[in-house]
């Protein structure tokens, strides 16, 4: 046998060996018999008993069982009324070539959210952030018929819009309930489309009231009802299947984190969303009460406190606006607004959530500190949007010129783009070294509102900040790290 058969053979022989082994151990005894001609052992089947019967009776735990076919009755009837809302729209987005030369480009948009039928007409109720600077909204309706949608209306410091379905439906609303008797503990349910999955209903309790996410905006419910993204616009209902809320935010301590629900979520108080939703519907847009005042709180001037001598809580009127229902009722410059129509104030914040909530026309009784003693006095409550002075040119205490403007920018120092995510606000940018932001304001913060009024864009921020700045201090709202902060920066006419 020459060198080459036989390491052939040695070959075979070792591949035949390993073959074995392996098939072996995969297949065991019967896998042998089977390679080898023989019949494999017949299985032979387990016996097996399932039980039939449950460990408890419904009789057993009837509360339970009645608790739960009631769980599933309020979803049955509230469920039909709720509506996915998806949204498109193109943005611009400013860009520079390779030779620093700025252009435009659009970027199209989507958004997707949750809203509910208000009205047998075919009216929804939103958030505002759902369908903000959005071109086209279609809804989604229980049966999955998909209709588009109008924009009839929107209140954005609320953050509630109003949608007009357009199409021939048999809707079936949702009543407001009222969010005045809500009370910490009692139960409740929301109502949306997470994630875009399709209807979802929560369980929960209303954890806390009197929430602020910032002080541009009224006090919002709590709850630990799970929502999630997308849940955004749909309804907070009491076991009557009433809406108490809509569902607008969540809670996160850090979006790159984790996105998701954390326990926390916020809705906005039902008779807030019927009183501007009434509005839009019958005037086109929101109604709001209007005193014509410009606060400060008490703590931001401990020296104020000394000087008047005065303790307790309140708000400092900064100036009064002339021809305001403030002047009629006789408020002045110095001012520690104690209690507005019976409630007391601690903060700018309270009061101007109370003066909102005011109706047009209201007599409202106002309760001051002044000279060593307080003082009532009534006013009657006007229009916000109507009642708004225009600017004097000749008076104007701001800049006059676009180069007083810039230099106004550059001493307070706050370089700010558009937020990408559709939230109200500006985002910080820059801070510019030694301005009057450096150590105040960083950069990644959300400025909401400049002495208590919303900004949206830039052009506004900028435009609110000189006038304020150059001639007052200026108190900025800002949301940094999803937590409210007040900054307030010295006026730029104060001296050294």
């Amino acid at each position: 046998m020459n060198e080459g058969l036989r390491r052939l053979l040695q070959l075979a022989t070792v591949f035949a060996v390993a073959f074995a082994v392996v098939y072996f151990i995969r297949n065991g005894p019967d896998g042998l018999k089977s390679l080898f001609g023989g019949e494999p052992a017949s299985y032979r089947p387990e016996s097996f008993t399932l039980p039939q019967k449950a460990p408890l009776e419904l009789d057993d735990v009837e509360l339970l069982s009645r608790l739960n076919d009631e769980y599933a009755r309020l979803t049955d009837a509230v469920v039909p009324s709720v509506v996915s809302i998806d949204t498109a729209g193109v943005r611009t987005e400013r860009l520079l070539d390779g030779y620093g030369r700025q252009f435009v480009r659009p970027v199209p948009t989507q958004g997707q959210g949750s809203g509910v039928i208000v009205t047998h007409e075919g009216h929804v109720v939103t958030n505002h952030h759902v369908i903000r600077g959005q071109q086209e909204i279609q809804v989604r309706l229980h049966n999955g018929r998909v209709f588009p949608a109008t924009l009839i209306g929107d209140d954005p410091l609320l953050d509630i819009s109003v949608l007009k379905i357009k199409g021939e439906a048999e809707f079936r609303p949702l009543k407001f309930g009222d969010s005045s008797g809500v009370r910490r503990g009692q139960i409740v349910f929301a109502v949306g489309n997470p994630f875009g999955l399709g209807e979802t209903i929560t369980q929960g309790i209303i954890s806390a009231m009197e929430r602020s996410l910032s002080d541009t905006q009224r006090d919002l419910f709590q709850t630990d009802a799970a929502i999630n993204p997308g849940n955004s616009g749909g309804p907070l209902v009491n076991l009557q299947g009433e809406i108490i809320g809509i569902n607008s935010a969540i809670y996160r301590p850090d979006d790159r984190v984790n996105s998701g629900f954390q326990g926390v979520g916020f809705s906005i108080p039902s008779n807030d969303v019927r009183d501007a939703l009434q509005a839009i519907l019958e005037r086109g847009r929101p109604i709001r009460g209007f005193l014509g005042v410009r606060m400060l709180d008490l703590d931001l001037d401990p020296g104020f406190r000394r000087q008047i001598g005065y303790k307790g809580p309140g708000a400092r009127v900064v100036s009064v606006s002339a021809g305001s229902p403030a002047e009629k009722a006789g408020l002045r410059p110095s001012d520690v607004v104690v209690s507005y129509d019976g409630e007391p104030v601690d903060s700018i914040s309270e009061m101007f959530t109370l003066v909102q909530r005011s109706r047009v026309g209201e007599t409202v009784e106002i309760e001051v500190w002044r000279d060593g003693r307080t003082q009532s006095m009534t006013a009657v409550i006007e229009e916000a949007r109507a009642a708004m002075p225009e600017p004097e040119e000749s008076s104007s205490p701001g800049p006059t010129s676009r180069l007083e403007v810039a230099d106004v920018l550059r001493k307070v120092g706050i370089v700010t783009r558009n937020p990408n995510d559709g939230r109200i606000g500006v985002t910080v940018s820059e801070i510019l070294s030694d301005s009057l932001a450096a150590g105040n304001v960083i950069v990644g913060d959300r400025v909401v509102g400049i002495n208590g009024m919303t900004v949206s864009s830039v052009e506004e921020f900028e435009r609110q900040l000189v006038a304020s700045a150059a001639a007052q201090a200026t108190t900025l709202q800002i949301v940094r790290r999803n937590r409210a902060v007040r900054v307030t920066l010295p006026s730029l006419s104060a001296p050294e």
